[in-house]
């Protein structure tokens, strides 16, 4: 089982979004158990927005396998940690995040959601966070610099509906 399927439908839905990400922005990564291994990773977290006429989507990613995919509009997928798959595509979105982290800008406190057609990647590393915001539409194009960086956040998702579907 997923964990639960988050029925957030109601006229509290974008201000439980809102507090459900400042909790994750705001995360202490060692409080959480996340201490900084020796091997110099600095990423423990990742977030994908991706901004829609409708709201805002986020996909949650943390170095202890926490998933999470929460909208504005209403609605989320909890729980994806449970799930060997869903921690690979975690995992490996993590990498693809860390190795493209010196593109990253350092983020502002706060860290605003990104306008309709924009993706916004942001990473939670042990030294502060920062952050990437990028046009959806050049995003899918072919050869796009940061299309990798793009195709492991959307695995992630799949990853989360493909266990979610069979629950």
């Amino acid at each position: 089982m997923l964990g639960s399927r988050v029925p957030l439908r109601s006229d509290n839905c974008a201000l439980l979004f809102h507090r459900l990400r400042e909790g994750v922005l705001t995360l202490d990564p060692a409080v959480e158990g996340m201490r900084r291994p020796i091997d110099g990773t600095v990423v423990w977290g990742a977030l994908m927005e991706s901004g829609m006429t409708e709201g805002t989507a986020t996909v949650v990613s943390l170095a202890d396998g926490t998933t999470s995919l929460y909208t504005s509009a209403g609605g989320g997928l909890v729980g994806g940690g449970a799930h060997r798959v869903v921690v690979a595509a975690t995992r490996h979105f993590l990498s693809v995040v860390g190795a493209h982290l010196d593109t990253f800008g350092e983020d502002s406190e706060r860290a605003p959601v990104p306008e309709s057609g924009r993706v916004t990647f942001r990473a939670l590393t042990y030294v502060g966070r920062r952050y990437l915001d990028l046009s959806e539409k050049d995003l899918c194009e072919p050869g796009h610099a940061f299309s990798a960086l793009y195709q492991a956040g959307h695995e992630v998702v799949a990853r989360l509906r493909l266990v979610n579907a069979r629950d």
